[in-house]
């Protein structure tokens, strides 16, 4: 069985990982023979939040993600519920450090990023958030380097106010990692990229990155994995790019997987307007579906990878032309899918 077509009796574990507006949540067949991940659903600005947000709000708490390490090796985001506080971004961080407070939440095969008994501060001007971690930052090992650049700069850029990241140590700048001397460019961003892979490119110097979505976890606590892939330039959209790499599923040596089957087509070339594109598949997005139905778990990595582009919040998809798909319970889908404030609440 290919990696595309691994997860397909697990289609239903996600529902409630992205919001289809005017949908809500849903339930399968399939649900009853997987226990899926226990987890709260993003609401639309027009829907009551659920009760489990209530009570977190009403006991102080924010939902935050965390990137943090999972048992293979990939940066994940994880939402944990966190205490309200003046400066979220630099609690944000603090929770990503060895046997500090994060000790307690983390998920089933995942650890922080940090080492023990790093201190920081975080000053944010326009835009970029300046990080100064104590000399105990320097205390981790040469295989997480990498990981940690990724997820200091994933967790901070989650809010709105921080779109770069400088880091500094006992008060310089630091232009390359303390251990294995990996450069720092001067402002970090997503840009940058995450859990990279380069397993197939030949050439990087003719590539350009494209970050998507697949899944990660086992049976029973699947999460949402970025990957960063490198694609030729000769492809001018980027759209298309994503789309692709989609389909083509991840590296053969990852232990990912993807919904997507490798005979879906883009119809025509995908049309963007006001933050909402729309792609059009031919009929082999269905998968093992009937005709008509589409799978929520494959709508969550399109959606997920796609609005990690510029401009784009928005998803809606045809096939052949033709809207109203309905989803593994036969609700259509009226209302194009935007993406969740969080991504993998679900608790392991």
């Amino acid at each position: 069985m290919s990696k595309n077509k691994a997860i397909t009796l697990v289609t239903a574990m996600f529902a409630s990982s992205v919001l289809l507006s005017g949908c809500g949540l849903f339930g399968s067949e399939v649900q009853k023979k997987i226990d899926p991940p226990k987890s709260v659903a993003v609401t639309d600005k027009n829907v009551n939040k659920d009760t489990a947000s209530k009570k977190e709000n009403a006991q102080g708490l924010v939902k935050t993600e965390l990137y943090l390490i999972d048992k293979n090796g990939y940066v994940v985001p994880q939402t944990l519920a966190l205490p309200k506080t003046a400066s979220p971004a630099k609690q944000a961080l603090e929770y990503l450090v060895t046997n500090g407070p994060v000790s307690e939440m983390l998920p089933n095969g995942f650890r922080s990023v940090l080492p023990a008994d790093t201190s920081l501060s975080v000053a944010i001007k326009d835009g970029v958030a300046t990080v100064d971690f104590s000399k105990e930052f320097k205390n981790y090992q040469a295989a997480d380097e990498l990981k940690i650049l990724q997820s200091v700069t994933w967790t901070l850029t989650q809010f709105n106010t921080i779109k770069q990241v400088k880091l500094q140590m006992a008060g310089h700048e630091l232009t390359a990692m303390p251990v294995k001397g990996t450069p720092i460019s001067e402002n970090l961003s997503r840009a940058n990229g995450i859990n990279i892979d380069t397993a197939d490119v030949t050439d990087i110097t003719n590539t350009k990155p494209v970050t998507v979505y697949y899944i990660g976890g086992v049976e029973g606590s699947y999460y949402y994995v970025p990957v960063t892939r490198r694609v030729s330039n000769n492809e001018k959209d980027n759209i298309v790019a994503v789309v692709n790499e989609l389909i083509q599923g991840p590296s053969e040596k990852s232990n990912l997987l993807s919904e997507f089957m490798s005979d879906v087509k883009l119809l025509g070339t995908p049309k963007l307007e006001n933050g909402k594109v729309t792609l059009d598949f031919n009929e082999n997005i269905y998968g093992s579906f009937k005709k008509n139905m589409i799978s929520q778990h494959l709508l969550d990595t399109l959606v997920l990878s796609l609005t990690e582009q510029n401009g784009i919040n928005q998803v809606a998809v045809t096939v052949k032309g033709k809207a109203g798909l309905v989803n593994e319970n036969g609700k259509k889908l009226t209302a194009p899918v935007t993406r969740p404030e969080k991504v993998n609440t679900g608790s392991f």
